[in-house]
């Protein structure tokens, strides 16, 4: 993973503007892993902290890991619950906690929207042997980029974006087919029993959450200057207005693999 894509201002943009999760989604984590009071999460590579504080009362302690310390920053102001704990970390650190949680086992690992970021592979293998009876892994990925939905707005923004970075946006951060289907195979090679399960919702949306959302996805040097902003979400406002109002379906896709 990368230290300092989501670092300074958009740190900031990520927390306000990334989506959280509806409580089907921990639902389901809870019964794929019958979770409990007594069970220890790790959340890796957990950004801002939206699934780590929605799997929090599910379990006795959720850990958040992640490289950035911005990132980690804005998790620690924006969460309440006393049972969430904070370690900055990279995939790669994973291996490592077996010396700091001795006897315990963790009850399931959660990577949320960030393992296009991580050797995969070489994670799922490091991961058992920290894992109770039971346990697991469970990629999260939560809906597809806003510029890359097939809706009119989701067009029209792409055409906005794309003209700003001078490049096609394209990237769709591990949630397209293939990329599921890859890690469905890497899970099940590593002796992992495989399912997938798809929470859905829809929620609409503003040309503030919409800019806000693009710029949570910027490394801090793609950032418009501050006082360019204000123009750039006119940009985006005047490109979707013909498309309004403004909604999202969004596809919650959990790949869940149980030990």
């Amino acid at each position: 993973m990368t230290t300092s894509t989501f670092g300074g201002e958009v740190s900031e943009y990520y927390q306000r503007f990334r989506r959280g999760y509806p409580s089907e989604v921990a639902d389901v984590l809870a019964t794929a892993f019958a979770l409990s009071g007594d069970d220890l999460v790790l959340d890796l590579g957990c950004g801002t902290g939206q699934l780590t504080r929605a799997l929090a009362p599910r379990v006795g302690a959720v850990l958040g890991m992640d490289p950035e310390p911005a990132m980690l920053a804005q998790a620690r102001r924006a969460t309440a619950e006393p049972n969430v704990g904070w370690l900055l970390g990279a995939d790669s650190d994973v291996g490592a906690l077996q010396a700091v949680l001795g006897p315990r086992r963790l009850a399931a690992v959660t990577v949320a929207q960030a393992l296009h970021w991580m050797d995969h592979e070489r994670l799922f293998a490091a991961v058992r042997p920290l894992l109770r009876p039971g346990g697991g892994v469970a990629v999260v990925t939560n809906g597809e980029p806003l510029w890359l939905q097939d809706t009119p707005w989701s067009a029209a923004l792409r055409d906005v974006v794309s003209a700003y970075l001078g490049t096609l946006v394209h990237r769709t951060c591990g949630t397209d087919d293939a990329s599921q289907e890859r890690y469905a195979k890497a899970l099940a090679a590593a002796g992992y029993a495989v399912s997938s399960t798809v929470v859905e919702y829809s929620a609409p949306l503003s040309v503030d959450e919409l800019a806000g959302g693009v710029f949570s996805a910027m490394s801090p040097d793609q950032l418009p200057a501050p006082d360019a902003r204000p123009a750039f979400t006119e940009r985006i406002r005047a490109a979707v207005a013909p498309h309004g109002p403004l909604r999202e379906h969004v596809r919650v896709r959990l790949l869940t693999g149980s030990r």
